[in-house]
This record gives C-alpha cells, structure tokens and sequence, in this order.
C-alpha cells in the first residue's frame, strides 16, 4: 500500500470522509481479510486529520465487522482487517427487533424464503451433510429450551451452508442469532419438541435424495409448525 495514495480529506464530518477513504484504499488496493491498515498515527498524518477522528472511524469499522483493533506497540499493533458481515447484521436486526421496527413475523417471512432456497440449491449439489447429521443428534440430547435451540441453529445455518452462497449463509446466521429468543419461546411453547425433528428428519431426507422441491416444502412445513401464524 503506498503512502501517496492517501489523499488529505475535506474536514465536515471528518470521520465519515476518513471512512470512504478507507472503503476507496480497500477496494482499490485489492485488500482482504488479514492485511494490516496503517498505524493510527501514520493514517492521521497522512490524511491531515486528528487521531481522533481516525479513532472514531475505526470504532465504527469495528462495531461493522471490518477491522479488529489490538491496542499495542510494534507489529502487532494496530487495526487489521477482518470479515464478519453476520456479527453486525445480527446486531442491527438484534436492534430493531427491540425497538419494533421490525416484526418479527417479518422475519420469520424472510427466513422463509432464504431457507426453501438454501434447501432446494443444497438438494441440487448433493452436499456434505455431516453438520446437519451432528446438529440433529445434538437436538436428540438436548436437555433445556435453550440447549435444543443452540443445535437448532446450527442446523438452519448448516442447510444455508449446504447452498454455497457465503453471502445467504452469513444473512442466515444473522437473522437465526438475532432470532433467538422468539425461538426458545417456540420451543417452549411446543413443548413436545419431536414434531420439530420429523421435520429436521425429513428436510434431510430430502437434501440427500436431491429433491429440491420437496426439501423447499419441508422447510415451509417446518416454519409453519414452529411459527403458526397465529403465534407470530
């Protein structure tokens, strides 16, 4: 990365120019996960602002999945670029759900429709379905609510997974982390969690056979015991 292509910022709202200059060198230079982002005091100089802005940019980088900053001295030090894209949009979906802005029978919509698609693109590529099968004897040993929950997710995200799209699957770790307690509540209110295992059972039938069609309605089955509508 070479230290002319930072360019001096306008200073109105400093830290957003700071960002969209980190954004431009990212793109730009071609940087991925693992590469290191110049010290905090030598991206400051050279793009003729205070640390502080720099600081606060990079705070919101953090709190978005983007960087990891290791406070330090020597080569260690600094902020390095990371890629968790589900972490921050677990966090905004977390927030709005608390805040009503979102429903969370919306959610469950959207759940829906990422799902029968992940099912049916996992039948078509006949994938290794060993996280699955793990994720099930999980449920089969789970003791608590919460417990069946953990492995529960882990099967949902698995299955988006199993569709080799990284982008659906981040988004599905996203909406089933976010929607985590309204799961431990259908559980809950089930009670009688074996109804939910036939249907884990049968969308995994369904992925090993190749059946798209019938892995997309085994998900919608599913969702729809889980969720009733009137339950939402």
């Amino acid at each position: 990365m070479s230290e002319s292509a930072w360019r001096p910022v306008r200073r109105t709202r400093t830290f957003e120019d700071v960002l969209a200059q980190i954004e431009r060198r990212i793109a730009e230079d071609g940087l991925t996960a693992g590469d290191r982002l110049p010290p905090e005091r030598t991206l400051a100089e050279q793009l003729g602002v205070s640390r502080s802005s720099v600081r606060e940019a990079m705070r919101v980088l953090e709190t978005l999945g983007v960087v990891s900053s290791q406070v330090g001295r020597g080569p260690d030090a600094g902020a390095v670029l990371v890629s968790k894209p589900d972490s921050a949009l677990t966090d905004l979906l977390r927030l709005h759900l608390g805040l009503a802005a979102l429903d969370p029978g919306e959610v469950i919509d959207t759940r829906l429709m990422i799902e029968c698609w992940s099912a049916a693109r996992a039948a078509a590529g006949r994938p290794d379905t060993s996280a699955l099968e793990r994720a099930l004897r999980g449920m089969d040993d789970a003791r608590t609510p919460e417990e069946f929950v953990e492995h529960d997710t882990a099967f949902h995200c698995a299955l988006a997974e199993a569709s080799g799209n990284r982008l659906i699957a981040a988004f599905m770790r996203s909406l089933r982390d976010s929607m985590r307690r309204y799961a431990v509540e259908a559980v809950i209110r089930l009670g009688d969690t074996s109804g939910l295992q036939a249907d884990h059972r049968r969308i995994l039938a369904a992925v090993r056979a190749g059946d798209e069609e019938e892995a997309g309605r085994a998900v919608t089955d599913h969702l729809a015991r889980a969720y009733p509508p009137d339950a939402r």
